[in-house]
């Protein structure tokens, strides 16, 4: 009925009460991550299943057991609000909030007030300017990468194109600000603390188009100045003194979201890279990957499925200097899962994790660290470069310069014209995989579904 985005159970979480407190994210992915450590001892998987058991047994008693990080669900969370569609300031407010009912009560009377009034609908509202801001916001705290998914294929709806370019040339440049995890020191109940996407708007204010319309019926940057006079952060602040004395420590606004000119990083939080591996793109988050990973020629490990190739990490069958691909995970293939399982084994191992890659036409959780590269387009089911990778290929992977190359074959170097050469012959050879979805909608979505690059959203008119 209204451009309202109002979802009073989708707030942050808080650590247990009945739980020792320990500044984790997510004590499942912890344990997931721990986990890598029984696959590599081969102690099997009944330890790690009983444990995860026992934790979402847990969940519903206590909050200690649920994520509090910037994944997928706190990113888009903020990117409502950044959007201008949800009220300001109400984006990650923590479960146990006292403000959380006033607000939902307040959004409630705003989406009948929306209703009444002419070209308010969220068409009306959202703009490219929009997106733009959202696209920001998502650089300063180091969003998800399936935003990369959600963002696009919203704007696809309002008619407004959106693809992978339109993050990377936002990206470029923007100040990387929020201190929370996965990437950041700290759990996602301080973000509203520290005074939530308001306090990262006004940071990157002179970025921001000011002038777009929201659905409180005024701009953004009446919403931002009035928050200023209403005691909007005085009660975040009192929030954050509450939840200093709780823990016994000391944690200022600035040390959760820096000011503008102390940023984490200058060089926004994913990159788009291209080449002859992925001509439309790949995505990785560089704020979570290491450093030693930026730029690497690393020897192609190909699997046509994740469950081949965990089970390959599993029993060691991946070395350091090795680029391991899942492929026919995109959306046609097989509806673009999470790599999350072979992403954590790779990532929690301390010397994989900072000398191999994972390359994926499949998509990452929000929770995902390490050297992961997603999205790769076109996917693997249309006969993108993905499925002609061989093993031995050697990949070349640079993160400044955006790039992502197939650099040689059999552990040889060759030049660009022979790739291209090599891959064409291997383009005659190769034959398309048996359609994994024989029925239903889930048929019709690998049949229509869009480049990742652009959304995955249905395309019924190519």
């Amino acid at each position: 009925m209204s451009g309202m985005n109002v979802n009073p159970r989708g707030s942050s979480t808080t650590p247990g009460d009945d739980a020792t407190y320990v500044p984790d994210p997510c004590l499942i992915v912890t344990m997931l991550r721990e986990a890598s450590n029984f696959m590599a001892s081969r102690r099997g998987l009944l330890p790690i299943l009983s444990s995860l058991a026992r934790c979402a047994s847990l969940g519903s008693l206590s909050p200690g057991c649920k994520c509090s990080f910037i994944g997928t669900a706190s990113t888009l969370q903020i990117m409502a609000e950044a959007l201008g569609l949800a009220l300001p300031g109400s984006a990650l407010m923590p479960a146990t909030s006292p403000d959380l009912l006033d607000y939902a009560r307040e959004a409630g009377r705003q989406s009948v007030r929306l209703a009444k009034m002419k070209n308010m609908k969220p068409s009306d509202i959202v703009t490219m300017d929009s997106f733009e801001n959202a696209i920001l916001v998502h650089a300063a705290i180091s969003g998800s990468t399936n935003c990369l998914l959600h963002i696009p294929a919203i704007a696809h709806e309002f008619g407004i194109e959106i693809t992978g370019d339109t993050f990377d040339r936002l990206h470029r440049g923007a100040h990387y600000l929020l201190d929370v995890r996965p990437a950041g020191r700290w759990p996602a109940e301080v973000f509203y603390y520290a005074g939530g996407v308001p306090a990262i708007m006004e940071e990157i204010k002179e970025h921001l188009h000011l002038d777009v319309m929201t659905v409180t019926g005024k701009t953004l940057g009446e919403n931002l100045e009035e928050l200023k006079a209403n005691g909007f952060y005085e009660r975040c602040n009192k929030w954050l003194d509450d939840f200093n004395k709780r823990y016994n420590v000391k944690v200022t606004k600035e040390d959760i979201i820096r000011p503008y000119d102390k940023p984490i990083g200058e060089n926004g939080s994913i990159a788009v890279l291209k080449g002859n591996l992925a001509p439309e793109g790949a995505v990785i988050k560089h704020t979570a990957c290491p450093k030693e990973m930026f730029k690497a020629v690393l020897n192609a490990r190909p699997f046509d499925s994740e469950e081949a190739c965990l089970d390959a990490v599993i029993h060691h069958k991946v070395q350091k200097g090795d680029a391991v691909f899942i492929r026919y995970e995109g959306p046609k293939g097989s509806g673009m899962p999470e790599m999350f399982y072979t992403s954590e084994a790779i990532s929690s191992d301390k010397e994989l994790g900072k000398s191999i890659a994972l390359i994926t036409d499949g998509r990452f959780s929000g929770a995902s660290t390490g050297p992961v590269i997603g999205h790769c387009s076109p996917e693997a089911v249309d006969g993108g470069p993905i499925a002609l990778v061989e093993e031995g290929d050697l990949i070349e992977i640079d993160v400044e310069e955006r790039k992502l190359n197939i650099v040689g074959v059999a552990g040889k170097r060759m030049t660009p014209e022979e790739i291209d050469k090599i891959l064409m012959e291997r383009r005659k050879q190769w034959k398309p995989k048996e359609r994994k979805y024989k029925k239903g909608v889930l048929r019709l979505f690998s049949e229509l579904a869009a480049s990742p690059m652009k959304g995955a959203y249905l395309e019924y008119d190519k």
